[in-house]
């Protein structure tokens, strides 16, 4: 029994128990059994098992134990079967709504015996899911918003989830014989904020065909389809992958073809032709290149780097010489979104400090919620003052490194921010968020939003469209009229880096690079863990073609200070 199947069936049971509306505590044991057994990627547990080395893992007590015992000896879960029994499977995808949680979907169930997301749909349409009790046409509205929207992602998934995913298949592959290397491509490496296929590059020692074929028994993989060298593979918990083999001297153009999207290729493969390099843009196969760098030498190019092959002006900009330099990791040296438990955060404001001098920064900006995000523990003058005197005293006994005094002020329905010209000036900077009143058409919401960018206090527009990925989208904004109001006016605009949102979108951080805006990469970190988010937002940044000077957290503590009074003291 692989790890991966029996992580699946640990959640699938700590599913059905949320929906059986057992204890949360039982139900949020198996899910963290899940992620454990999940971790150890290996192909067998029996071992692990058998010898009493599994019940060493923290997060694994007797009952997931059991469970797993069940899936080493007969290679499936008595105790799933049960709850499968009792709960309908359509419950399950309901789950997976937008909006829909456990508790919600059980009412619903008991209410009206609906037990499919087609009759969920169907009940919504003709007003029986609004006799319910406590679901009102709002609710009824944003469930089928919901299930629209889950139709429409199909397999897609976040970045981040997919690109752990990525990781530890690659990890997996390069233990199979005759594999010398494998690289993530596709999407994922041009860091695309959704993913619906993850595709991996693999230089094989021998036949290319052979090893895709020894891929289709990776663990956890339920079904394969295999053509030639390639081979795309479904595992149990639904994910989707294709792994693409080459010999050696084919990698360096299959790394490439399986990165560039189709537009992109399409015009590599025009200029390689337009060399002799091939015989035409439709040829299939590429003369041998020893790595990418070589075939766009042979176009006629320089590098040019993953996240920009996107087939919008890169290879123009490429053969003028005019490709930027994009920002790296190691340019940033602070972050100015960070949450602590003065409002909703997981962390104090020590522990925030702590981490994010381990990851190497200057400064950090603490900015939790303001007092009127009374959903989110927001704070009071009273909460306010105690997190500013523990700062003083954070950064009085400080080596160098600066704690910023910040908040998230809301964007109140009038445009202003949530509080008083005075109580604004006692913070180094401000970041200001819409988080309510989303249905405002777009007009009046941009007048919202362009009447906040009045206010000279307003450092940075937080995560400017508001949306969710995959869950909620965008408000209706005209989001290049903020472009260029933040531009005019000397505000920021935020490249949220929450992988759930990445607001601002890709596109716009390159328009809001073309206006002049300076961006913020912001982790909106709720925990220290959370922090890791700015690496996410770098890739995105550079998505977005911004360089080092673009991005307002890659200056200094004392040049965001600057910015912030230039901001405060503009004509």
């Amino acid at each position: 029994m692989d790890s991966r199947t029996a992580a699946h069936v640990l959640a699938r049971i700590a599913t059905y128990l949320q929906l059986r509306g057992e204890s949360p505590f039982k139900a949020r044991a198996y899910a963290s059994a899940a992620r454990e057994v999940r971790a150890l990627s290996v192909a067998d547990l029996a071992p692990l098992y058998r010898s009493g080395e599994l019940g060493k893992i923290r997060g694994l007590g007797p009952a997931t134990l059991s469970v797993i015992g069940d899936l080493v000896e007969r290679g499936a879960s008595r105790y799933l079967e049960q709850l499968e029994a009792a709960v309908p499977a359509g419950l399950i995808e309901m789950l997976g709504l937008p909006g829909l949680r456990a508790p919600r979907i059980r009412q619903i169930h008991e209410a009206l015996g609906i037990v499919t997301v087609e009759e969920l749909e169907a009940a919504a349409l003709d007003g029986r899911l609004g006799t319910v009790r406590a679901i009102g046409p709002r609710t009824v509205q944003r469930i089928l918003n919901g299930i629209a929207t889950a139709r429409a992602r199909g397999t897609q998934r976040l970045f981040h989830h997919a690109l752990a995913e990525a990781r530890s298949l690659v990890t997996n592959i390069r233990t199979t014989p005759d594999v010398r290397r494998a690289e993530v491509a596709g999407a994922l490496r041009r860091r695309l904020e959704i993913v619906e296929r993850i595709e991996i590059v693999v230089e094989c020692e021998t036949d290319p065909a052979a090893v895709a074929r020894s891929l289709t028994q990776l663990p956890g993989a339920t079904g394969a389809i295999e053509q030639g060298a390639s081979v795309a593979i479904t595992f149990v918990d639904g994910a989707h992958v294709d792994v693409h083999c080459a010999t050696p001297h084919e990698f360096g153009g299959a790394l490439w073809r399986a990165t560039g999207n189709d537009a992109h290729v399409a015009a590599v493969l025009e200029r390689l032709a337009e060399r002799g390099v091939i015989g035409s843009s439709a040829d299939s196969r590429l003369p041998s290149f020893a790595d990418e760098t070589a075939l766009y030498r042979a176009a006629g190019l320089p590098f040019i780097e993953p996240e920009l092959r996107e087939g919008c002006g890169e290879i123009e900009a490429a053969a003028l010489g005019a490709l930027p330099m994009l920002v790296e990791a190691s340019d940033v040296l602070g972050t100015l979104h960070c949450h602590t438990l003065y409002s909703d955060g997981k962390a104090s404001v020590a522990e925030m400090v702590r981490g994010a001098r381990e990851r190497g920064w200057r400064y950090i900006g603490i900015t939790d919620h303001s007092q009127s995000a009374f959903f989110a523990g927001g704070m009071t003058l009273e909460k306010l003052l105690a997190q500013h005197g523990e700062i003083d005293e954070l950064n009085a006994g400080s080596d160098g490194f600066r704690v910023l005094k910040g908040v998230e002020a809301d964007i109140l329905v009038d445009g202003r921010l949530d509080y008083d010209a005075e109580t604004l000036d006692r913070f180094d900077f401000v970041v200001g968020s819409v988080h309510s009143q989303f249905a405002l058409g777009q007009a009046a919401m941009t007048e919202r939003v362009l009447r906040a960018l009045d206010d000279p206090h307003l450092t940075i527009l937080g995560h400017p469209t508001g949306r969710l990925l995959l869950a909620r989208d965008a408000y209706a904004i005209d989001v290049e009229a903020v472009i260029e109001k933040a531009a005019e006016v000397g505000a920021a605009v935020e490249l949220n880096a929450d992988p759930r949102r990445l607001d601002l979108d890709w596109r716009y951080v390159r328009r809001a690079k073309e206006r002049g805006a300076t961006v913020a990469i912001g982790p909106d970190a709720h925990s220290v863990a959370a922090l890791d988010n700015v690496e996410v937002g770098v890739g995105l940044a550079r998505k977005g073609w911004l360089e080092r000077g673009d991005v307002l957290n890659a200056r200094s503590a004392a040049e965001v200070l600057s910015f912030v009074r230039a901001r405060r003291h503009r004509d």
